[in-house]
């Protein structure tokens, strides 16, 4: 094989694996296995959104929509749909982000995970919180 044809190829691989950049849309939901109360989880959302640097854009009882501007270029926008023992997020709406066909750049996937996880943690640590407050309300009333 020619020098020319074989450095013809390596650079169409290389071009190839680089424009792989777009996967499938992440949306995530969970299911909670305590109930809170919508305040405290509209709370968790909105103190993530923040934390990540989203805007809300809308805020409604069981839905909060968002968007996210990077490098004043890349955009994208989401809704979170949430009850006291649930909550979802879904891809609304994107700007250069190579939205098509159901996939979208692989770096709005990796800003919904790390919302969710921050949403999560929010969770969790009002959970400990509201657990903590009740055990010392149980522990005064025995006294």
């Amino acid at each position: 094989m020619s020098s020319l044809l074989r450095a013809t190829l390596i650079a169409l691989t290389l071009l190839t694996v680089a424009g792989c950049t777009s996967k499938p849309v992440l949306n995530t939901q969970h299911d909670l296995p305590v109930q809170v109360s919508e305040e405290k989880m509209k709370h968790a959302i909105v103190a993530a959104l923040e934390k990540r640097e989203w805007t809300v854009q809308r805020l409604s009882p069981q839905l909060v929509q968002a968007e996210i501007t990077v490098r004043n270029q890349f955009h994208a926008e989401i809704d979170i749909r949430y009850t006291r023992t649930h909550y979802a997020i879904t891809y609304r709406d994107s700007r250069e982000l190579g939205y098509k066909d159901g996939k979208i750049h692989r770096n709005y996937n990796r800003w919904i995970s790390m919302l969710d996880r921050d949403i999560m943690a929010g969770l969790r640590s009002n959970a400990v919180s509201e657990a903590g407050s009740a055990a010392q309300a149980g522990a005064s009333k025995q006294d």
